[in-house]
């Protein structure tokens, strides 16, 4: 019985050590989508443990998070406060599935596409008539943006997307 009682401890000890070290090993998936709201801004401030600073322009407010690794996501918000843009600079490549959301399988796509045809790294660009996406970079230098045209606001111009 003794046995028995030190093996279950055993196992449920396993368990909870193997769960806490999946929870430090999976991503955070702390971007804002693409069509966000102010919810998922705050929320990606807390899950990168950055600091968050909203400068607002007269078309649109710019959400920077700058995450405690040293990489830097914007979120365009337009004063409806959905997320029409996001960039990213930094060390690291973001969860790309989180940052763009229902547009994600698009950039897969564009991705695997530009690998088997040149193979190796380079910039990747998607120019769609609804999604833009432009990715370049390498470990420890990474920088980015996409972007939504239909969605930008009046007298916005997509360079204004850094």
């Amino acid at each position: 019985m003794h046995s028995r009682r030190y093996s279950i401890h055993r196992f449920t000890g396993c368990v909870l050590s193997l769960l806490c070290l999946a929870a430090v090993l999976t991503p955070l998936s702390a971007f804002a989508a693409l069509g966000g709201d102010m919810n998922s801004v705050v929320n990606d401030e807390a899950g990168l443990h950055g600091n968050l600073l909203s400068t607002p322009t007269s078309s649109f407010t710019i959400h920077e998070i700058r995450s405690e690794s040293g990489t830097v996501i914007r979120e365009y918000m337009s004063r409806t406060g959905t997320v029409f843009a996001v960039s990213w600079r930094g060390p690291w490549l973001p969860d790309m599935k989180q940052l763009l959301g229902s547009y994600f399988q698009q950039y897969e796509d564009a991705a695997q596409a530009q690998t088997s045809v040149h193979g190796g790294r380079r910039p990747l660009q998607i120019a769609q008539p609804e999604f833009v996406l432009q990715l370049s970079g390498h470990p420890r230098s990474f920088v980015g943006r996409a972007y939504l045209p239909n969605m930008l606001p009046a007298n916005v111009q997509a360079e204004a997307i850094q």
